[in-house]
């Protein structure tokens, strides 16, 4: 499972309103990509085209879909979004990662 903050989920849903991007028809995919000072980096982007092998979430009213490759290594993530002092944006608190670096965009397993 992957999961939303209430948080998270109230960002995603302003953007999709912003963008004009019907809920209905599109989803949240995320995804672990090589790079970053760690090895491995998030991405995430608006889809609306499922692949056979996407791992399919529905938390807080929030569709969420990754690859089975990317499923490995978010297994229990939480996706998360700050709009704190020290630091905007969406952030991913991964109990899979062994480390993470310093700016939080990237990890290791």
């Amino acid at each position: 499972m992957i999961y939303v903050s209430d948080k998270a989920k109230l960002k995603v849903s302003k953007l999709m309103e912003e963008a004009k991007i019907p809920a209905n028809d599109y989803f949240l995919r995320v995804s672990v990509v090589g790079g970053g000072c760690s090895g491995l980096s998030y991405k995430m982007d608006f889809d609306n085209e499922k692949k056979p092998m996407d791992q399919e979430f529905d938390d807080n009213g929030i569709k969420v879909v990754t690859d089975l490759k990317s499923f490995l290594y978010l297994v229990n993530t939480t996706l998360d979004f700050s709009d704190g002092l020290n630091g905007k944006g969406f952030y991913f608190s991964n109990p899979n990662a062994s480390r993470s670096c310093g700016c939080g965009e990237s990890f290791a397993v």
